[in-house]
């Protein structure tokens, strides 16, 4: 069987792509590791339209949900990953890690992004024993503790605030002059006499024996290297673009985003459209994400009838 669409991911950006498609009764089957995204480590999440608050797990049941109601008109793979995507004349075949080989007229690509690393002494040797990249699913360990968060951006700052119902103390290492996020962030962290900011700070070493007992940074002002002792380190510096799959199939940025026409949201090669964290889209919001897949879907829909 040859499938219309393949839509590679299950963040908000695939699932929307999988409703869409099922609308328009397209021959679709949706492909993920699993379900969620990036959405699911938000503990709470404020500016998805419908909703005062709910939870990123929420919000990923919610999505799943309507799509599974829509498998009488998709066909969804769930805990498979993608190992190659091959062009065949005007098709495409796309190999998972089960062995089983895919043709489709089309793909989408939804696969979002992933944390990026530090990359220093001590971040692969405690991974997952002191050090986390998801406070969601790791502050509670925390509890009574001193931990460590890197990154004043937006991530950085909603790591912190998950992590003051639990840490005794929090420091908050930046490496430029300013925290990047959110005034409203800021406020909250400023005020709970919990957090130690430390700007102008480079990280240089996790340490630890079974487990993290401490963090060694520069202080960029002064170029001295300091210590602190602390349980835990999230490292919260952004998403890296999950494009490894791609990357000698379309063009991409200099972030490593795949570049798209922002009208359709096709790719650099004909038959591929991408959404979400993965595209070279301004904003990286859910609600943006569901909306480029939208897009993208009514387009291939226009592309597969003239095809």
């Amino acid at each position: 069987m040859i499938y219309d669409l393949i839509i590679i991911g299950g963040g908000p950006a695939g699932v929307a792509a999988g409703i869409y498609a099922s609308r328009k009764k397209i021959k679709a089957l949706l492909i993920t590791d699993s379900f969620g995204g990036q959405a699911v480590i938000s503990d709470t999440i404020n500016n998805f339209i419908g909703y005062k608050s709910i939870s990123g797990v929420e919000l990923k049941n919610k999505l799943e949900e309507q799509l599974r109601g829509q498998s009488n008109l998709i066909d969804i793979k769930e805990g498979t990953k993608i190992e190659k995507i091959e062009k065949k004349g005007g098709d495409f075949l796309v190999i998972t890690d089960e062995g089983e080989t895919i043709e489709t007229k089309t793909i989408l690509i939804a696969m979002g992004s992933s944390s990026r690393r530090l990359n220093v002494p001590g971040e692969a040797e405690f991974t997952g024993k002191g050090v986390f990249y998801c406070t969601i699913c790791d502050a509670p360990l925390m509890k009574g503790k001193a931990a460590a968060v890197v990154g004043g951006g937006n991530s950085g700052l909603e790591s912190v605030i998950d992590l003051l119902p639990y840490a005794d103390k929090i420091y908050l290492f930046e490496y430029s002059e300013n925290l990047k996020g959110d005034p409203i962030y800021i406020d909250k962290i400023k005020n709970s006499g919990k957090v130690e900011i430390c700007a102008m700070a480079a990280v240089k070493e996790i340490l630890g024996n079974k487990f993290v007992s401490g963090l060694k940074y520069e202080d960029r002002k002064t170029g001295e290297v300091k210590e602190v002792k602390l349980n835990g380190v999230f490292i919260s510096i952004g998403y890296r673009p999950n494009t490894d799959l791609v990357k000698d199939l379309v063009k991409l940025n200099e972030k490593g985003e795949i570049i798209v026409n922002h009208q359709t949201h096709q790719a650099s090669l004909e038959g591929i459209w991408a959404a979400g964290d993965i595209a070279d889209s301004l904003y990286n919001q859910i609600s943006t994400a569901i909306g480029d897949a939208v897009k993208a879907t009514l387009n291939i829909y226009d592309y597969l009838k003239k095809k």
